[in-house]
């Protein structure tokens, strides 16, 4: 944790840690025990009430559907009793058996607990979302710095103002189905729960869209989805027709090569950037505007996966970025944002710098405009229920509070009516607002009624403006009342189009401003990256367009990514240099290692003090240690092993440690394990399954660390023990310390040779 955070937060963050680390369970067990309480071999027998959340869980505030505190026990709306029972509560002596004519049948209608069981079952799922399907969500706080007083009269951002938060991370294009690491935009979706009423800042983790009118979202989906005819392929843009889509329409140009960067494979959602994308509207307690753009920074970086990595995840743990952000929430390591802002004068024309701040495929450079942080966020309690919490939770970007305001962003425009029009849909009626995990903090008299789901029972009888049978109740409000006033924007006289500004014809410069500002390693991931989706693509006329494309951006690029696809590299367009931004870099910074997961070898024979020891220094680093063995069996009471050889892979680790050089397992052998002797030239006294595992890390350029006694590995691993981020040291304080270390700059980037772009 950073230490000079502020007070408030740090109180809350250390509290929460306290609760997790005096749990019951053994500091040998790692993140992820799926219950409260470890269970016994046994079935129970004995009727007993409902296991609490674990720890590390959160559930919604118990609100009325109202807005009204109820002064109910946060699990109020767990399940209650020790029996099974019907939905209205009488309790069952079977629900294994069907009611039957006889032992064998028929099954008899008027079995209405079978009939309750099997509907509900049948309609437990809901329309998952069109984009956005696969996510994972946390609750947190959110700590007003009182830095934004000047340009906003929000209240939650005043100095030491503290509001609930729920956030939802998810991909675009997959399906609840699909898996993490794909390479795909990721979404950043903030709830905050202010005293004025739901704030939603609904952004990316790219500050850019594909597309600058909502009228054109159907399309850029529709060829970013998985082929109509086959559904396949799922959650990639590897096909020929997001290729098509983007070489025909190139106001797509800038996101897709954000997309093709490593920010399209983020190694963790809590290693993420997040955008607003949009210019947004802050208004002051004087009335005056100031156009902004918000920025989520991470504290602890952004870092990313190389795309083998990302691709033997895939296979491996398709959960890897929610099991990640759950696990670190579990553990204590509470991950952390700051929230800021860019500012812009709100000048007739809209325009900064001669970018226009109506174009979502326009970014503003920091070196323009610096960001300015505003507030921290800590996300620091995991949902205690999916479905209720992460499923159902509904943001729209037109929940707003008063200081908070839109602009004419056509593409926003669009998302003020289709996030309203999808969760009516999605959640079965215009009463999504009142399911727990939506509900406003604020009271509510909104006189709206009736409806699928209405949860509230509204007294009264004139829900109507104006009235007097209820006493003229509810009332408007003033500026005074904290009312929510759109901003009286002057609109120009003008005649009804279907255009788009001439400013908004500008599709290659900020691409190649993104592309000159990569560090050479970042250069070869991005031609790497189109050169694998392009190779994926049918028709080569597509490919061909493409490259076309791309010679706009930059005639290395255009020239290596045609040279993979064995094609001519057409001619490049001149393309004026333009000053880089350090900010679009990820490398060149240092970053804490707090959460960093590191793997800690093990053989048969090992010292149970010494891995002990290892593990002891890695937690008082901030690390998450995770031990690895031959089987399962724990190395010692307090010596839980958590990854066997079997199971293992290097793509889970930010780095190794070395405790034993183990010999082969019984399982080493390829009929019973495929990655047995993976390794060339791996040698018959070692696991060839720890050889891969080493090999891997450091192909990744991953930091890696052994013993003294762990140096024939390295052989038998293919690693050059005089490589960069190889350490050999005698104690396994040093040796911790060096990872940590090696850890500030995410991967150890030397081994990676630059390219000559």
């Amino acid at each position: 944790m950073d230490d000079k955070q502020p007070g408030p937060v740090k109180k809350i963050v250390d509290a929460l840690t306290e609760a997790v680390r005096d749990d019951d369970r053994s500091p040998a067990r790692a993140p992820g025990a799926p219950s409260s309480v470890p269970p016994e071999p046994a079935e129970p027998t004995e009727p007993r009430a409902p296991l609490p959340p674990k720890p590390d869980q959160k559930a919604p505030l118990p609100l009325s559907a109202t807005g009204r505190d109820t002064g109910v026990p946060a699990d109020a709306a767990a399940q209650n009793g020790g029996y099974l029972t019907t939905a209205q509560g009488a309790r069952l002596p079977d629900s294994d058996h069907s009611l039957k004519a006889g032992p064998r049948g028929p099954v008899l209608l008027q079995d209405h607990h079978l009939r309750e069981k099997i509907t509900h079952f049948d309609h437990e799922r809901i329309p998952e979302r069109v984009v956005h399907a696969r996510g994972a969500a946390a609750h947190g706080v959110f700590l007003g710095y009182g830095a934004a007083g000047a340009v906003t009269k929000a209240a939650f951002l005043a100095e030491g103002v503290e509001t609930p938060v729920f956030v939802r991370f998810s991909t675009v294009l997959g399906s609840r189905g699909s898996a993490d690491t794909v390479r795909d935009t990721r979404g950043f979706a903030t709830k905050f729960y202010t005293g004025q009423g739901v704030f939603d800042l609904v952004g990316n983790n790219i500050p850019v869209f594909f597309i600058q009118d909502a009228i054109k979202f159907p399309d850029v989906i529709h060829a970013g989805k998985p082929h109509p005819d086959r559904e396949i392929p799922q959650a990639q843009s590897a096909h020929d027709t997001f290729w098509d889509f983007v070489s025909l329409h190139t106001e797509a140009t800038h996101h897709t090569i954000w997309n093709m960067s490593d920010r399209g494979i983020p190694r963790s959602y809590r290693m993420m950037e997040g955008f607003g994308v949009h210019t947004f509207r802050l208004v002051n307690a004087e009335g005056a505007s100031t156009l902004v753009k918000f920025h989520w920074k991470p504290k602890l970086g952004v870092h990313s996966l190389v795309w083998e990595e990302a691709q033997l995840i895939g296979g491996m743990d398709p959960d890897f970025h929610r099991r990640d952000l759950a696990d670190a929430i579990e553990a204590g390591n509470f991950p952390q944002w700051e929230l800021g802002i860019q500012t812009f004068p709100d000048t007739p024309e809209q325009m900064f710098e001669g970018i226009d701040l109506l174009d979502p495929t326009k970014f503003v450079p920091e070196e323009l405009a610096p960001v300015r942080p505003i507030g921290l966020m800590t996300l620091n309690a995991n949902p205690t229920n999916y479905f209720a919490e992460t499923e159902q939770v509904a943001f729209h970007p037109g929940h707003l509070v008063p200081g908070i305001d839109i602009t004419d962003d056509p593409l926003l425009s669009g998302r003020l009516f289709s996030y309203l029009d999808t969760q009516i849909t999605r959640l079965g009626g215009p009463n999504f607002a009142q399911i727990p995990i939506n509900r406003t903090h604020a009271p509510v008299n909104d006189m709206l009624r009736d409806g699928f789901h209405q949860d509230a029972v509204h007294s009264g009888v004139a829900p109507y403006k104006p009235n007097s049978l209820d006493g003229g109740c509810p009332f408007f409000a003033g500026a005074g009342e904290h009312a929510f006033v759109e901003y009286p924007t002057p609109v120009a006289a003008s005649a009804k189009v279907r255009e788009a500004p001439a400013s908004f014809a500008d599709h290659f410069s900020q691409p190649r401003l993104f592309w000159l500002s990569l560090s050479p390693v970042e250069r070869e991931h991005v031609i790497a990256a189109y050169t694998f989706e392009l190779s994926k693509v049918y028709e080569r006329a597509i490919k061909e367009r493409v490259l076309t494309v791309l010679a706009h951006i930059d005639e290395a690029l255009c020239r290596e990514v045609a040279s993979g696809l064995g094609l001519p590299a057409p001619t490049a367009t001149a393309q004026a240099d333009t000053a880089a931004s350090a900010a679009l870099s990820q490398l060149g910074q240092r970053w804490p290692a707090t959460g960093r997961v590191l793997g800690i070898i093990t053989g048969a024979g090992s010292d149970p003090g010494a891995v002990r020891a290892m593990r002891d220094a890695a937690l008082a680093a901030g690390l998450s240690p995770l031990i690895i063995g031959p089987t399962g069996a724990p190395l010692a009471d307090d010596l839980g092993v958590q990854r066997t050889f079997a199971a293992a892979r290097s793509v889970e680790f930010d780095a190794l440690l070395v405790a034993d050089a183990p010999a082969p397992g019984a399982d080493d052998r390829g009929a019973r394990d495929a990655k047995s002797g993976a390794v060339a030239g791996g040698q018959p006294v070692l696991d060839s399954r720890i050889a891969l595992l080493i090999n891997e890390a450091y192909r990744h350029a991953k930091p890696i660390a052994g013993l003294a006694d762990a140096r024939a590995l390295w052989a038998a691993a293919g690693v050059d023990p005089q490589a960069p981020g190889v350490f050999t040291e005698p104690e396994a304080a040093r040796a911790v310390s060096a990872l940590a270390e090696q850890l500030g700059t995410h991967r150890v980037w030397e081994r990676f040779p630059a390219g000559a772009h």
